[in-house]
């Protein structure tokens, strides 16, 4: 996709965030730092910071055997991590049971919440308490893609943690789970 294209797709895509979950200060919200062929996230960051939204991204974990993420403020400096993300040098972390929604990078979704992702399954093993409970189903779980990544049907597997919505450049489309 051309950069012009991409750039109005995020733009449209914040404003897409903006009418369907109306973010409000204080909220504390996970996005995630864009990699070159993924979603830009940055006119959609911009938007939290005017509502007052507490912001945090994924830093991963150094040791290649934890696989594990945790969530760190955004403020401050940002390094680049062995995968090519970039990510917040902070110490302010929060569990991802006190996040109230977070956005999720993806590379394929459908209609019932199964989402495609870079392959890492860091999401999934962060967010894996949410496939124990019945009724609570916090934080929510937005994806954030382009539209044309809207698959008729994806077979989720055991560990896959299901998306409540997702929001594209052309509206959003709220999942089985949301």
């Amino acid at each position: 996709m051309p950069a012009p294209e991409r750039a109005a797709a995020a733009r449209l895509l914040a404003l897409n965030v903006d009418r369907a979950l109306h973010l409000a200060a204080g909220q504390r919200i996970a996005l995630y730092a864009a990699l070159p062929h993924e979603l830009d996230t940055a006119p959609l960051i911009a938007l939290a910071r005017k509502r007052g939204c507490l912001i945090y991204l994924p830093r991963i974990d150094r040791a290649r055997r934890a696989r594990g993420m945790r969530f760190v403020e955004m403020r401050g400096p940002m390094r680049t991590n062995r995968l090519g993300i970039a990510e917040p040098e902070g110490d302010t972390t929060l569990s991802p049971h006190w996040l109230d929604i977070v956005f999720l990078p993806l590379t394929g979704f459908d209609r019932g919440g199964v989402r495609l992702g870079s392959g890492g399954g860091f999401y999934d093993r962060a967010f894996a308490f949410r496939r124990w409970r019945r009724f609570w189903h916090a934080p929510r779980l937005i994806g954030l893609g382009y539209a044309f990544q809207e698959l008729p049907h994806l077979e989720a597997a055991g560990h896959d943690v299901l998306m409540d919505a997702v929001v594209t450049e052309e509206g959003s489309v709220r999942c089985a789970t949301g």
